[in-house]
């Protein structure tokens, strides 16, 4: 019996189902153009918000057809160590802590580390 359910289709190979009554979402076209010289078009759903920057295959930022280049975000600064190491001591602390560590390397009580 299971044999003559699947007699004349591949599986996988074909769909049963048709696109009879699909009604497909509107859509739009953008345009970004890249500084290099190259066009993208990407469609989008109309219903989209479509972003000003994409990025386009060689690297740089595509910008949208007749669309003004967006304001970059303030970001915070990056904290290093140093910055982070200032923020819990003076520099005369650092300066009295560093004495210190000589005084104890030169005395032999303290080994180098590689």
């Amino acid at each position: 019996m299971a044999n003559r359910s699947l007699r004349g289709m591949r599986i996988g190979s074909n769909s049963l189902e048709t696109e009879e009554g699909v009604e497909f979402a509107p859509r739009l076209q953008a345009h970004y153009d890249c500084p290099n010289g190259h066009t993208i078009i990407l469609p989008f759903s109309t219903e989209a918000d479509v972003p000003f920057v994409w990025e386009c295959r060689c690297g740089e930022q595509a910008l949208l057809r007749d669309a003004t280049q967006p304001e970059p975000k303030a970001g915070k600064p990056v904290r290093t160590h140093w910055d982070m190491l200032l923020e819990r001591r003076t520099m005369k602390e650092l300066e009295e802590l560093f004495e210190e560590r000589l005084d104890l390397l030169r005395a032999g009580k303290l080994r180098r580390s590689a």
